[in-house]
């Protein structure tokens, strides 16, 4: 649904509360009622331009990151006000240089992302501040009816790229130390020096859920969130709605869960040469999906995991 179809909805709606009576609370603001001025948004452009073009793309709509218009966007936001979004510039923005804009250049950007949305342009510029920003709100677009019984569902949080490295990597990587540490054994006690250093949160976690427990956890997780790669609506980290009809990440999908469930009753048997074998087969799993989907290779060059263009053609099957 467009900016505009939104604005209708909002109108109306506006319309039946005033005639319900003086008791009826005001709405408050959102950011179909004008909350920028043209001027604001034309210094956010210039803004832009130096700033984020090169990761969002010169019209906003992405490239190695997200898109910053469309129902996508705004659905990301729209159960936050808009401080949140002037937040998130501020303080995570640039990616490679974070916390370099000032408050009101943030807003100034915001300006210029609500223009370039079709938002309508106001009077009264964006402000910078926190308490005027947690005032102004997004469009809210009607709620689908439920049938009887349906189990609600979730919109995803988070992008691909987020689910793995939350997820997989940090439970891959547990399992794959069994190739050299054996979770039977106990950890050596910690040196001097290390207790003075105090302890780490994998520290903390570890000590109270070790040994072949961890195995076991790290094996579960995975084949319980491989699914999650098949949630309609995730996105992949440049924005671009993963593949999840296309054939093959639904096999790579279905392999990486028996992959996780054999290594769990590998675990189960508490052999380390069992559970060392079966990182073999994980590692293929992963390689394959990262080879057809992940990784970006251009005709006689080399593949450089490092150069942030690469996210611009992932989850584009190759």
């Amino acid at each position: 649904m467009t900016a505009r179809q939104w604005g209708g909805i909002l109108v109306t709606g506006a319309l039946l509360a005033a005639g319900s009576g003086p008791t009826r609370a005001q709405a408050p603001r959102t950011v179909q009622d004008g909350v920028y001025t043209d001027a604001q948004a034309a210094r956010g452009q210039a803004l832009y331009v130096k700033q984020c073009a090169s990761c969002h793309g010169d019209t906003l709509k992405g490239a190695q990151a997200p898109p910053l218009v469309g129902d996508a966007f705004v659905a990301a936001w729209q159960t936050m006000p808009l401080g949140g979004l002037v937040s998130k510039v501020r303080n995570t923005m640039p990616a490679d240089a974070p916390g370099q804009l000032t408050p009101p250049q943030s807003a100034d950007i915001v300006a210029h992302l609500l223009k370039t949305g079709g938002f309508p342009a106001g009077r009264a510029e964006l402000a910078s501040a926190d308490a005027a920003l947690s005032q102004i709100g997004w469009p809210q677009r009607p709620a689908a009816p439920r049938a009887a019984g349906a189990v609600k569902a979730y919109p995803p949080l988070g992008n691909m790229a987020q689910l793995m490295r939350g997820v997989f990597f940090p439970n891959s990587n547990l399992i794959f130390t069994v190739q050299t540490r054996d979770p039977a054994v106990p950890p050596p006690p910690p040196t001097p020096e290390q207790q003075k250093q105090g302890f780490s949160v994998f520290d903390w976690g570890q000590g109270i859920y070790g040994g072949w427990e961890t195995i076991d956890n790290a094996a579960i997780a995975i084949a319980d969130a491989s699914p999650l790669m098949l949630m309609p609506g995730i996105r992949c980290e440049n924005g671009r709605m993963a593949p999840i009809n296309d054939p093959d990440w639904i096999k790579f999908t279905e392999q990486m869960i028996e992959v996780a469930r054999k290594t769990y009753r590998a675990s189960q048997s508490r052999s380390q040469e069992a559970v060392s074998e079966a990182t073999g087969d994980l590692s293929d799993a992963c390689a394959a999906c990262h080879q057809a989907y992940r990784e970006v290779r251009v005709r006689g060059q080399a593949l450089d995991p490092t150069d942030p263009s690469n996210k611009a053609n992932r989850c584009m099957s190759r």
